[in-house]
């Protein structure tokens, strides 16, 4: 056996290895011994004045912007479509500058108490999901028709 082998026999290895265990423990309870003597509280921790934030003005939303430009591109198809010509069918409307599309369905004419307005249900596919709407066009002067009601489904 080597020297080394020989000075470190069995009770010396006992001895080494009850002191790293030792040394191990005392490593770990340390911190916490620190944290629990005081180190830190929430009861002493202060707010911190120096940091400042500051706050932007509020904007429409994108999505309301683009709802009523489609209720204006929709009111528009409403207006010039051939309810005559149509049978029945659905009339496509797309925006190009929302990116939204989607058709005009059960369109009828009514004549109440002299005015002519038009009844619509429309479907809206955008980039934050697909809508039904029911709305009411109607015959303003000088041949413009305006927006009575626009309400999803």
């Amino acid at each position: 056996m080597s020297r080394i082998a020989q000075a470190l026999d069995s009770r010396q290895w006992g001895v080494i290895a009850s002191a790293s265990a030792k040394a191990a423990i005392v490593a770990a309870a340390l911190p916490l011994a620190a944290c629990g003597a005081g180190g830190f509280s929430l009861e002493k921790a202060e707010v911190d004045r120096s940091i400042l934030t500051s706050s932007t003005l509020a904007t429409p939303a994108p999505a309301d912007s683009d709802r009523d430009s489609d209720q204006t591109t929709i009111g528009n198809a409403v207006s010039s479509a051939d309810i005559e010509q149509l049978g029945g069918q659905a009339v496509p409307w797309a925006n190009t500058g929302t990116g939204s599309r989607g058709s005009i369905t059960e369109l009828a004419e009514l004549n109440d108490r002299g005015q002519t307005c038009r009844r619509f249900k429309a479907s809206r596919e955008s980039f934050d999901g697909v809508a039904m709407f029911e709305g009411e066009l109607c015959l303003a002067g000088a041949g413009g028709w305006r927006m009575q009601g626009f309400k999803a489904l």
